[in-house]
């Protein structure tokens, strides 16, 4: 579904925060960071699909990277969360997609690892997976996306520009009663002497009380407080596991600023993975004891500031990006059209 006419937050006037986004602005500023999405859109009750986010363009289950997992209110699934808790790193592809598709994402990032060159003989894996649920305007219960199509978003992942709104995972996602989709930003960041890119990618579903780089926007629902979201954050700063995860809980800010509720039915989930080469869990240094470079905590407050800035605009990237979208709601039964957020609104706050 393309979103025709929509604009990204920096073209309506506003500036959040203080850092610079990288040259793209998109989590794929990140080297090596590729992303791919399968939008299922299909008939008038299909509005869903899935969205993968891959670290590097290697083998990840040979050439595993940090990570470190957060979670701020537990309403939701985020499979594989466990394993990355217990040994702070990532052997698979971070696929977003609906609640009910869960276990077919778990199944596709299976078949695409077990099928890399030099995996031949892997007989377990650590599938990743974030989930938000769609059935606001997705029959969530008819199976899709697919396995396959699932698989296709995978098979999809590229560098370069990441396309937002209502796509991939973001379909059918309805954000503070408004429609929500797929976002994503970045940052440079200076520490001990060099410049890292920290970059975002976010599936919003969620609500609260909308405010826009400070400012409220009044949206339909005010009261639309349930729902999830799920946020991923890159980096190519050398980070532990430790790091990581305080990287991942700081995301949490971002979310904050823009409103959310935080509510008992609100799953809100952060993953956050490091790219650098030089802390890659390669199969040499998993077999031996290895010095690994680690920014040290005196030096990670940049890092946390830019992952605010980049989680509060990568979310409004993800509405303003979305357009309005009519669809099926699964809980009536019924029709349901959800409308985008007004641009001409936006621009008017602004200037004010």
């Amino acid at each position: 579904m393309t979103n025709i006419n929509r604009l990204r937050l920096r073209d309506l006037g506003f500036r959040p925060g203080v850092y610079e986004p990288g040259p793209l602005n998109a989590i794929t500023d990140v080297s090596g960071v590729a992303v791919g999405h399968a939008t299922v859109f299909d008939a008038d009750r299909i509005r869903t699909g899935a969205t993968a986010i891959l670290p590097h363009d290697g083998n990840l289950f040979q050439d595993k990277v940090p990570a470190g997992f957060a979670v701020l209110n537990g309403f939701g699934k985020f499979a594989g969360s466990t394993q990355v808790e217990e040994l702070g790193e990532l052997e698979t592809p971070i696929v977003l997609t609906n609640t009910l598709a869960t276990g077919r994402a778990i199944e596709a990032i299976n078949r695409w690892t077990l099928a890399q060159p030099g995996n031949e003989k892997v007989v377990s894996l650590n599938a990743v997976v974030g989930e938000t649920n769609d059935s606001r305007l997705n029959d969530i219960r008819a199976g899709r996306p697919t396995v396959d199509e699932i698989g296709a978003a995978l098979a999809a992942a590229k560098a370069g520009a990441v396309e937002e709104g209502a796509v991939g995972a973001g379909t059918g996602t309805v954000a503070f009663g408004l429609k929500g989709g797929i976002g994503t930003s970045s940052r440079l960041v200076k520490a001990a002497g060099a410049v890292f890119t920290l970059g975002v990618l976010v599936q919003s579903n969620y609500g609260g009380r909308l405010s826009v780089c400070g400012r409220a926007y009044e949206a339909p629902a005010t009261h639309d407080r349930d729902g999830s979201i799920v946020i991923v954050v890159a980096t190519d700063a050398p980070l532990s596991a430790r790091n990581l995860k305080r990287l991942a809980e700081r995301a949490f800010g971002g979310l904050a600023r823009t409103g959310a509720a935080l509510s008992n039915g609100s799953g809100d989930y952060a993953l956050a993975f490091s790219t650098a080469p030089a802390v890659r869990r390669t199969k040499a240094r998993r077999a031996a004891i290895t010095d690994f470079p680690d920014l040290p905590n005196d030096l990670m407050s940049p890092l946390f500031e830019a992952a605010i800035e980049a989680t509060e605009e990568a979310i409004l990237n993800s509405l303003t990006m979305a357009c309005t979208t009519q669809g099926f709601n699964a809980a009536n039964g019924k029709p349901s059209t959800v409308e985008a957020i007004s641009l001409e609104r936006l621009r008017a706050l602004s200037e004010h």
